[in-house]
């Protein structure tokens, strides 16, 4: 943990699967006296090989990357960097992710809509082990078993045969007009579908109905 005397700047490494996002990010950051970005990556395999070559004292990782998703990202660096504080930056304000997050030893959640100024208060807030509140952190104090339990009193939801097939192209990152030929159904058919999976989900877009998918088996 650093301390009130420790004055060199806070040595960030920032992970994210969008170049332009870094290097804005990169050198806004890099234009403050209390901040340092030691390195980036655009993916979580290169994110955990970097960071554990190197150690900074804040991670910033996105949830969704290519290749070792964030999440995955995050529960090794947890585990080999005990000390590293490490922040998710995330444009999605969704519960699955924020669980997912937490359970895997994230120290913070943090929306992309942050402004530069407040980002770096968060930063230091928890490098000095300080409590903070913010608009742009979401809550995380909610215990894992708490929500393990509320998890399993929900109703799995039923799908159809047809609903199911959606799902599972869904997973594998088809489009609408993909699924349709797939399927040999029209377009607005496949939109059709994809609203009621969302509805009976209770999912809002493709990325949490994929998560739901595979953390509850629905396509087994």
């Amino acid at each position: 943990m650093r301390s009130m005397s420790d004055i060199r700047p806070i040595r960030v490494f920032l992970a994210d699967d969008h170049p332009l996002l870094r290097k804005g990010l990169r050198l806004s950051l890099n234009q403050r006296v209390d901040v340092e970005v030691i390195g980036e990556a655009g993916d979580g395999f290169s994110a955990v090989e970097k960071i554990q070559a190197d150690p900074p004292d804040v991670s910033l990782i996105d949830v969704d990357m290519p290749g070792l998703s964030g999440i995955r990202a995050i529960r090794i660096l947890r585990k080999a960097l005990p000390e590293m504080k490490i922040l998710v930056l995330s444009t999605y304000n969704s519960e699955t992710y924020i669980r997912d997050a937490m359970r895997a030893g994230a120290d913070g959640y943090i929306l992309k809509s942050v402004e530069l100024r407040e980002l770096v208060r968060i930063m230091e807030s928890f490098c000095l082990g300080r409590p903070v509140i913010s608009p742009y952190l979401v809550n995380m104090t909610l215990a894992p078993e708490s929500m393990q339990e509320d998890q399993e009193k929900n109703e799995i939801p039923v799908l159809t045969v047809r609903e199911k097939e959606i799902l599972q192209a869904i997973t594998e990152g088809m489009g609408n007009k993909q699924i349709s030929e797939s399927l040999n159904i029209s377009t607005e058919t496949v939109k059709s579908h994809v609203k009621r999976i969302y509805r009976k989900l209770k999912v809002k877009n493709r990325v949490e109905a994929s998560m739901l998918a595979k953390k509850n088996n629905l396509l087994g």
